[in-house]
């Protein structure tokens, strides 16, 4: 495409999570104009989740949708330039750098922060998308105190998977746990936890035929994928703990990324294998994924972009 429209900006914020809102705060106190773009879904994974409870500073809760608008709204009030838009491919060769929004528009910035999350797979069933947030739900620790002392279920076969089934157990009745294999993938010391637990039930040889549920979770049908049986299952939660993927494909080829594609920073920091770009929230956080250690880490960004872009102008 010729004739990109370009422009240069201070710093570049891609992604609206509470790791990118809160980065932009942090950037618009330290008056270095932040421009956020807010990528495909402008408030991250928070805008799928109903009540939010753990939060701090919101006594009674507060809808996940609601609190990603408080957050837009603080950005801009401090003087962010929150845009729609999607990065669609970027270039780190050199400074500046180059960062595409919709394939169309080409910007260039001295530093950037990356608060693009991880979306969570989902075993792509209808009945599963349809009682999203009704039932259904791809956090235990956000969502498991909800379903307190009632039978919940969980499909997954990971350390993430036999971690959640255990915290889930503490609060609910029983726990019904299906594993794809007649084996599971997570560390030894995991799976006998699970297995000691008497009120979590493992199905082996087991897939999700469908959630069943009119307007909530009321059941699971199981499907045992050796015999062909199937059984529904009474739970009013069903929880998938199959993995994330952190958004991270196209910085693929500068970034150093790990074994699952999640951007590796310098411990203690935001800062990334690319000097002057800046990593926070989900997409380089795998094992706490809370939407307080996400703003935690953008507030951290944004002070290492502020360090780094401070020490440059005084070069």
């Amino acid at each position: 495409m010729e004739n990109k429209q370009q422009e240069h900006v201070h710093l570049l914020i891609i992604g609206s999570g509470p790791a990118g809102y809160t980065a932009a705060i942090y950037a618009s106190r330290a008056n270095l104009k932040p421009v956020l773009y807010q990528g495909i879904q402008p408030g991250g994974q928070l805008t799928i989740t109903t009540e939010v409870e753990n939060y701090p500073g919101y006594p009674e809760g507060i809808q996940g949708p609601e609190m990603m608008v408080d957050f837009e709204k603080q950005a801009t009030r401090m003087g962010a330039d929150i845009r729609y838009g999607l990065a669609t491919s970027v270039d780190f060769s050199k400074q500046p750098y180059k960062v595409t929004i919709d394939e169309e528009k080409e910007i260039t910035a001295d530093a950037i922060i990356i608060a693009t999350g991880a979306s969570a797979k989902w075993l792509g069933l209808p009945s599963e998308q349809r009682l999203n947030g009704s039932g259904v739900s791809a956090c235990a620790v956000c969502d498991g105190f909800f379903f307190r002392g009632k039978e919940v279920a969980i499909v997954g076969a990971g350390d993430t998977a036999a971690e959640e089934a255990l915290y889930l157990s503490k609060m609910c009745s029983t726990v019904h746990m299906l594993v794809r294999k007649h084996e599971m993938r997570a560390s030894k010391v995991m799976q006998d936890r699970v297995l000691k637990t008497s009120n979590i039930i493992v199905y082996w040889n087991s897939e999700t035929d469908e959630v069943l549920g009119d307007k909530k979770v009321e059941a699971v049908r199981i499907r045992n994928n050796q015999t062909g049986e199937k059984k529904d299952v009474a739970v009013s939660a069903f929880f998938v703990a199959i993995g994330h993927q952190p958004n991270s494909a196209i910085f693929k080829e500068y970034l150093q990324l790990d074994e699952q594609d999640y951007i590796v920073t310098v411990p203690g920091t935001s800062r990334t294998s690319i000097e002057g770009v800046f990593a926070c929230g989900d997409v380089q956080d795998k094992i706490y994924r809370q939407a307080v250690t996400a703003a935690g880490s953008g507030c951290m960004a944004a002070l290492d972009a502020e360090r780094y872009l401070s020490a440059k102008e005084h070069q």
